[in-house]
């Protein structure tokens, strides 16, 4: 297991299409390995392959608080086959966008298909934190980020702040938690 440097906007393999991965072998287990590592060390709580530079549909989450037992969810090839019309907000942050957070809407509920790190299908009923956390992740698969969901002027001031860090050299280390709950 190995950490791996996590993708800070404005780099351009953070838009790519990520793609299936069709069975979980242990090439794709040693992958997940890394990334839930990587995802402990910003910390965070999920983390999709693409954001460290593999641009395959995995994506790891745990949602743990400090101090409790890790409960990681190794995801592979997900796809949402039902979401709510209901919705919920929380104060989204990324390990790709850091210390940057805003308020997201997503559906308040959703079932995902997936393999789990056993090559096992597996669907999920998904709500609270875990359902926006899910979305966020798959969004990533998509080649999306959690700003694509913030208005034009919000997601343009977003993109150019990381632009300039990066024109800059500043450093972008990942801190803090991918998705806050709203309070």
């Amino acid at each position: 297991m190995a950490l791996r440097p996590i993708l800070c906007l404005p780099d351009p393999r953070l838009r790519a299409t990520s793609q299936n991965v069709g069975v979980v072998d242990d090439e794709v287990r040693a992958l997940m390995d890394d990334m839930l590592d990587t995802m402990y060390a910003a910390p965070g709580i999920g983390l999709a392959a693409i954001q460290i530079g593999v641009p395959k549909r995995v994506l790891v989450i745990d949602l743990a608080k400090k101090g409790e037992l890790p409960t990681p969810l190794f995801v592979a090839d997900p796809e949402i086959v039902e979401s709510s019309d209901e919705l919920s907000t929380y104060e989204e942050g990324c390990l790709s966008l850091p210390d940057y957070y805003e308020d997201v809407q997503r559906p308040a509920k959703v079932r995902v298909r997936f393999l789990d790190r056993n090559n096992v299908r597996q669907e999920i009923e998904a709500t609270g934190l875990l359902a926006t956390c899910l979305q966020h992740e798959i969004d990533h698969l998509d080649g999306k980020l959690f700003i694509d969901h913030l208005s034009r002027l919000k997601r343009d001031r977003a993109v150019k702040k990381f632009a300039k860090a990066a024109k800059l050299g500043e450093p972008a280390a990942p801190r803090g938690p991918e998705i806050r709950e709203k309070v």
